[in-house]
C-alpha cells in the first residue's frame, strides 16, 4: 500500500481490510464520530461542514459485510480481461473520447500523458462514467472507521479528506458516492488521493472529479505524470516466449535491458527482434503457454494506479484497442473461452428464462449468477466451477 495511497480504487483499499469486524464501535457510532469531529477540526474541516456531511449516517451493515466478503472464485485472467477490454468498451470510449475530445488534448498537453490511456484508465474505473458507485462516501468511511478493525486510522484519514473535499466546495454531499471502501469519481481516487493529486481541468475553480469530466481525466493524467509516465514510450507490447523459457524470471520488476530478453530468445509476435530503451520486464500472466508481454517503466506508471498487474495489463491493452492497435494475440491457455460483456448479459437472460434468479442481467456475474451456472454444469455433467465461460453459454444456446 502506498504511502499515503498512490493508488485509487477498491483494489488498493482491500490490502488494507483484513480483520474488519463490527465492534463495540457499533453501539458506540454516536461517540466515534465526536471523536472524529475533534480530529476533523484540528485538520481545519469546520464544524459546519461536519455536521452537514454527517447528519443523518448511521452504521452501514452492508459495508461490514462486504470488507468481510472472502470471494470463493478466483477469476482467471482471461476472463478478467475479456469483461474488462471488449468490443463494447472500445465502442464506447471512442465515442466518450470524440465527445470529451478538448478535455483529453488539454490533459494531454500538460501533464504529458497520452490521450488513450487516460481514456482507458476512465473505462476500466468506471465505464466512463457510467459506473460510479452508489455508497455514501462519508457514511460507508465513517462506518470503517468506526469498527473494530486494525486499520481504522487509517479510514479517519480518508474521512477527513472527504470532509475537507465538502468543506471547500468542491464536490456537494449528495454527489460524493462510490465504493464501499471510498474509491469514488469518473476515475475512482481515494480521497487522499484526491486531495494530492486532484486538478481542476476546466477552469471553474473546483476540482470536480464526480460530474466534471475534464477534471477527472486532467487529474488521472496529473496521476501517472507524478507516477513518472513519460510521453512517446509505450507501455510495451506482446511477445513471443522461447520454449523452455524460465517464467520464474518474468515480473514487473524483474526489469532487464532489452538485449538480455532478446539473448534468450524472446522476439516480437511476427519473430523481428525486439526493440526499446531502458530496462524492461516479462508478463507472462498464463505462464509459458499464454501471451506474453514486454513492459516498460510506463507499464509501473500504470501499475501503481491500483496495484495489479492484470490491472495494469487491462488499462494498457484497452489503450492499444482505443489506438486501432489489436488486443491480446496469443490464445489463452484454457479450452472454454471467456465471454464478453455482452455475452454475459446474454447468458444471464437465458439463466432467467429458465427460472434462476440472477438479478438484473447486466453481465456482472455475482454469486447468484455462479450458483446458477454451477447447476447447469451439474445438470451438463460437467465439473460445477460456476465460472461464466463459453462451454456453458453454447449449450444454452442449443
Amino acid at each position: 500500500m502506498p504511502k499515503p495511497p498512490n493508488g485509487t480504487g477498491l483494489a488498493l483499499a482491500l490490502s488494507l481490510l483484513a480483520g474488519v469486524s463490527a465492534s463495540p464501535a457499533l453501539a458506540d457510532f454516536n461517540g466515534c464520530l465526536s471523536g472524529i469531529r475533534a480530529q476533523a477540526a484540528a485538520a481545519g474541516v469546520s464544524g459546519r461542514a461536519f455536521e452537514a456531511a454527517t447528519a443523518g449516517i448511521s452504521y452501514d451493515d452492508k459495508v461490514i459485510e462486504l470488507s468481510q466478503a472472502q470471494p470463493e472464485f478466483k477469476t482467471p485472467i482471461w476472463d478478467y480481461m475479456a469483461a474488462l477490454v471488449d468490443d463494447e468498451r472500445v465502442e464506447d470510449g471512442r465515442a466518450a473520447m470524440r465527445q470529451h475530445a478538448d478535455a483529453l488534448a488539454r490533459a494531454e498537453a500538460r501533464y504529458g500523458v497520452d490521450r488513450y490511456t487516460i481514456a482507458a484508465v476512465w473505462g476500466v474505473e468506471s465505464n466512463f462514467g457510467k459506473n460510479l458507485g452508489k455508497m455514501p462516501l462519508v457514511q460507508s468511511l465513517a462506518t470503517l472507521a468506526c469498527s473494530g478493525n486494525r486499520r481504522r486510522d487509517f479510514f479517519r484519514g480518508e474521512l477527513i479528506a472527504t470532509l475537507k473535499i465538502i468543506d471547500r466546495g468542491d464536490i456537494a454531499p449528495e454527489r460524493l458516492t462510490g465504493s464501499w471502501a471510498g474509491a469514488f469519481g469518473q476515475t475512482q481516487f481515494m480521497p487522499t488521493t484526491y486531495q494530492r493529486l486532484a486538478v481542476d481541468g476546466d477552469g471553474d475553480g473546483r476540482r470536480d472529479v464526480v460530474d466534471s469530466v475534464a477534471d477527472a481525466v486532467a487529474s488521472t493524467a496529473n496521476f501517472l505524470h507524478v507516477a513518472k509516465w513519460h510521453n512517446g514510450q509505450p507501455w510495451g507490447y506482446e511477445v513471443r516466449l522461447p520454449s523452455g523459457f524460465n517464467t520464474a524470471a518474468a515480473g514487473r520488476k524483474n526489469k532487464k535491458p532489452v538485449s538480455h530478453w532478446a539473448s534468450l530468445g524472446v522476439t516480437r509476435l511476427d519473430g523481428r527482434p525486439l526493440s526499446g530503451e531502458g530496462p524492461v520486464g516479462i508478463l507472462a500472466p498464463a505462464g509459458a503457454s499464454g501471451p506474453a508481454f514486454l513492459v516498460t517503466k510506463n507499464f509501473d506508471a500504470i501499475y501503481s494506479y491500483n496495484a495489479a498487474e492484470s490491472y495494469g495489463l487491462a488499462i494498457a491493452v484497452l489503450s492499444d484497442r482505443l489506438r486501432g492497435r489489436p488486443g491480446v494475440q496469443t490464445a489463452w491457455p484454457t479450452d472454454d473461452p471467456p465471454l464478453s460483456r455482452a455475452e454475459r448479459r446474454d447468458l444471464q437472460v437465458r439463466l432467467t428464462s429458465m427460472g434462476y434468479d440472477v438479478g438484473e442481467p447486466d453481465g456482472k456475474v455475482g454469486q447468484k449468477t455462479r450458483d446458477a451456472i454451477k447447476d447447469i454444469e451439474r445438470r451438463l455433467g460437467m465439473p460445477a466451477t460456476g465460472r461464466p465461460g463459453g462451454k456453458v453459454l453454447e449449450a444454452l444456446r442449443r
